[in-house]
């Protein structure tokens, strides 16, 4: 059973399409898949698997303007029913968010990572740096943890990969002395020393561009 009449279904399915084209999104017709009180847009995503989900959907409501009595004048100076449109960007935030990470397999961009950095003192003698370069980048905005565990580095740099964090910043007596650090980039590899100024305003530009 659907609500409205065919006369408004035809209008609004039409309006659709026209918006649609008017942007040039290919798009294809799924007869019977509108909902009960109006036809609608659904946006599908597909994920890294190929599996497509229905996310965005934007909807024609010819039901609830009727229940409520929401009219308005038009430009002819008569009373006309209004039609409303729902929207919904994400769908299900969940659902979004779920998709999201089964398509990047947890690796997100730095301005999406829940942790940006990884502080790790190379031994003892440099941790007083560390965590001077922590508060300096807490300072700057970053989101920022040091790796403090009576372990060996390689083991706190092979769980720092595990958990997909950005970057990682190795510090000794050798960066503390010059007041450098020597980034390591998640799916890139070493990078160029640079000082820790030079490397807050690099993680700060890569929150802002929003990159994917």
């Amino acid at each position: 059973h659907f609500l409205g009449t065919e006369e408004q279904w035809a209008f609004a399915t039409a309006a659709l399409q026209d918006a649609l084209e008017a942007r040039q999104i290919r798009y294809e017709i799924d007869e019977g898949g509108g909902a009960f009180y109006a036809p609608k847009i659904d946006v599908k995503l597909r994920d890294a698997l190929g599996r497509e989900w229905q996310c965005p959907t934007i909807q024609v409501d010819l039901n609830l303007p009727k229940r409520f009595g929401v009219h308005y004048t038009g430009t002819d100076g008569q009373d006309h029913e209004a039609v409303m449109l729902h929207r919904a960007l994400f769908g299900s935030v969940e659902r979004f968010v779920g998709i999201y990470i089964e398509h990047t397999g947890g690796e997100f961009p730095v301005w999406v990572a829940p942790l940006q950095v990884m502080v790790i003192p190379a031994n003892p003698k440099a941790l007083d740096y560390a965590a001077d370069t922590v508060r300096m980048l807490k300072e700057g905005g970053v989101r920022v943890e040091v790796d403090l565990r009576d372990e060996k580095m390689g083991a706190k740099i092979r769980d720092a990969e595990l958990q997909k964090i950005p970057y990682m910043l190795v510090v000794g007596p050798r960066e503390a002395e010059a007041g450098t650090v020597a980034p390591r980039r998640k799916g890139v590899g070493q990078l160029e020393s640079m000082t820790r100024q030079a490397f807050l305003e690099r993680v700060q530009r890569e929150s802002r561009e929003r990159s994917w």
